[in-house]
């Protein structure tokens, strides 16, 4: 394949603090590139110095073609504008099903879709992808897969969706340390390399180990033969002269070995492999009395002349876990800032006076950037800044972002800021949008085994199933224009019409799947293309 570009000793510090050290990679057309790496490590730096955006503090970014047209979607803006739409890009609008009106009005799952109809649209050479997966539903991850197959161009993305990066990445890079580490193949691929690399090098570094003793014992006997020489030259009377000259001999012959020894010591350079990167932290509720936190009747909603939801009843219990399910657009995000109290709806709506409700949104553009976390967290006790500071060092920041302005930090940084505040405060209810968005592996993983054991009362509003599944027992489902309750113990109990439409968006489900991965060329496809589209034909004569 023809060589895009290359990256040849790249160096960048922000701050005086490395971010990437001597760097040197390679782009080769068709290259479908996945960042990964912890917050906070570069990921979109690296993106923004590709586009131009940033200049490396040292090093020179070479690319072949002078003229190379390249494209970034950035994983989160304030604004985006519907002007000048090409006709490709309008289609990819209309298959997201992404309205084009107010753009602030959009629920997160439409903009990121108005982003990457905007991006993958355009003819690029080189398409760069910031957290492309963030707030879509799984039929619009479906649909950027097979998006991102099809595109001709090469792709370099940041992602920490397992999924996605084991479905279109054919090459990793991953920034560990200072350093970015390129791995031809998928995720999955990269993990197993990385893991016998990291075994092979654990027994290398036991077997130099080993080695090292049996040298320093050999250095540290030699060092008592000459000792004991030393000391019988003084002892033997009459025999000084002839011990003394045997002690030099020792001496000699000690110094000679010693040096040969120091020498195979220094050849020994195998490093024990670092500790893997680890978050940690748990959250705890105050005991609530009484068995109700919220009670909805007859709620009923609509935004931008379109209807969400009407007529729908439910309870929610103090220490229930509920998940929100719904594709983008459906109204999960509404319901949330109903229940808050920042949007309006037609019912009666009953919350427990006496509840403190912590709210996560999806927008990380709600923080006093301006602020430091020393500003945002002040304590007025030496003990309780200390706590603040061990928190954050277990979460994974650095000891100098304590007194950094939030607006330097990675978006994942920033949602963690906002999980440190309801840490903090121990909240009786959490209500939750998206909180795996912009956050590392190991963050969500930790996240997933906090809130599983949280005693309070959890909200949730997540694409990832498992994420899901893992901490909540029972789901407020938004479809056909009703909320639906469904305990994990019993079936959703919905009339005939509506179960068969949940049937028929399964099979479509599973057949546009298989489509994302089938060429049009492909015997396959045909079939495949038939049955979708006598699927959506029949959800909807429903």
């Amino acid at each position: 394949m023809k060589e895009l570009l290359q990256l040849q000793n790249i160096c960048v510090e922000i701050k005086d603090y490395p971010i990437f050290k001597n760097v040197n990679l390679h782009v080769q057309q068709g290259d479908i590139i996945g960042i990964i790496g912890k917050n906070g490590a570069g990921k979109t730096t690296l993106l923004h110095i590709l586009n131009h955006d940033l200049t490396p503090t040292e090093g020179l970014i070479n690319f072949i073609q002078s003229d190379l047209k390249v494209v970034l979607v950035e994983q989160e803006t304030e604004s985006h504008s519907f002007k000048d739409v090409s006709t490709q890009e309008i289609e990819l609008l209309a298959k997201w099903n992404v309205p084009t009106h107010d753009y602030s009005k959009l629920s997160g799952g439409e903009k990121v879709k108005a982003r990457l109809a905007k991006g993958l649209s355009q003819q690029t050479d080189l398409l760069l992808l910031d957290e492309p997966t963030n707030h879509l539903d799984e039929e619009s991850l479906v649909l950027l897969i097979k998006q991102i197959k099809q595109h001709k161009g090469t792709i370099i993305f940041v992602s920490h969706d397992r999924y996605f990066l084991d479905h279109v990445a054919t090459k990793i890079w991953s920034i560990e340390k200072d350093q970015i580490i390129s791995h031809k193949g998928n995720y999955s691929s990269y993990m197993k390399f990385r893991e016998q690399k990291r075994l092979s090098q654990q027994r290398e570094h036991e077997k130099q180990q080993k080695m090292v003793e049996r040298i320093e014992a050999q250095m540290k006997e030699l060092t008592s033969w000459s000792n004991q020489a030393h000391a019988q030259s003084t002892k033997k009377e009459g025999f000084k002269e002839h011990y003394r000259a045997k002690a030099k001999r020792m001496d000699a012959q000690v110094k000679s070995k010693q040096k040969r020894l120091e020498k195979e010591l220094k050849k020994m350079n195998v490093k024990q492999p670092d500790q893997e990167y680890e978050v940690q932290f748990s959250m705890k509720a105050n005991t609530k009395v009484g068995k109700r936190f919220l009670e909805v009747k007859h709620l009923a909603k609509s935004f931008n002349r379109r209807l969400l939801f009407q007529d729908s009843n439910f309870t929610i219990q103090h220490g229930d876990k509920v998940s929100i399910i719904g594709p983008n657009g459906s109204g999960k995000t509404t319901l949330l800032k109903i229940i808050t109290g920042l949007e309006t709806a037609d019912g009666t709506i009953w919350i427990s006076p006496s509840v403190k409700i912590g709210y996560l949104t999806q927008d990380v553009f709600d923080l006093p950037l301006e602020q430091t976390p020393h500003q945002l967290f002040e304590r007025e006790t030496f003990e309780e800044r200390g706590h603040v500071q061990n928190l954050m060092k277990h979460l994974g920041f650095t000891a100098s972002q304590w007194s950094q302005p939030i607006k330097n930090m990675s978006m994942g940084e920033r949602v963690k800021c906002k999980l440190m505040k309801f840490i903090l405060e121990e909240r009786d209810v959490l209500i939750l949008d998206e909180p795996t968005n912009h956050l590392d592996l190991p963050s969500r993983e930790q996240l997933e085994n906090t809130l599983a054991q949280y005693n309070g009362t959890l909200l949730v509003v997540s694409h990832d199933r498992f994420f899901t599944e893992k901490t909540t027992t029972s789901k407020l489902i938004i479809a056909n224009n009703q909320i639906y309750k469904q305990l994990s113990e019993t079936a959703l109990k919905i009339n005939e019409s509506e179960e068969l439409r949940l049937q028929l968006e399964t099979a479509r489900q599973e057949v546009l799947g298989k489509l994302s991965f089938v060429t049009k060329e492909s015997k396959d496809y045909l079939e495949l293309d038939q049955r979708f589209k006598e699927l959506t034909k029949r959800i909807n004569e429903l």
